[in-house]
């Protein structure tokens, strides 16, 4: 294995956009690229995310039914943690503010557009 790249399931994608820009990342590819995309792939560096609208799968796939957010923890390595969290952290709905944890990273939480929690660390 190398890499995992989780497609997450959102209603608005257009949104869903507009929020992971503001945390650095790039729309590297939009299915259809027309303008109204149903499937969009975005990077920040080596972290890679898909995102796709329940509606493109609708009826297709009957065990995506979720309806908003998830029990599920993105957690993703960083450079600069504390330069990061100044440049987004009026931007974003914080969920835990800055820390160091019992296993010596420092780590905050944010909540995304669509409820799923990411997690950013470091180890400083």
């Amino acid at each position: 294995m190398e890499a995992v790249s989780p497609n997450l399931y959102v209603k608005d994608l257009q949104e869903t956009i507009s929020f992971y820009k503001i945390l650095g990342f790039q729309v590297i590819t939009e299915v259809p690229d027309d303008g109204n995309p149903v499937f969009a792939l975005m990077m920040n560096g080596s972290v890679t995310f898909m995102f796709q609208t329940f509606a493109s799968i609708e009826n297709m796939l009957p065990i995506v039914s979720r309806q908003s957010g998830g029990s599920l923890l993105l957690y993703i390595k960083v450079k600069s943690i504390r330069q990061f969290y100044q440049d987004i952290k009026d931007k974003v709905t914080i969920l835990q503010g800055m820390e160091t944890t019992f296993y010596g990273a420092t780590e905050f939480s944010i909540q995304d557009n669509n409820n799923f929690m990411l997690t950013f660390a470091e180890d400083e």
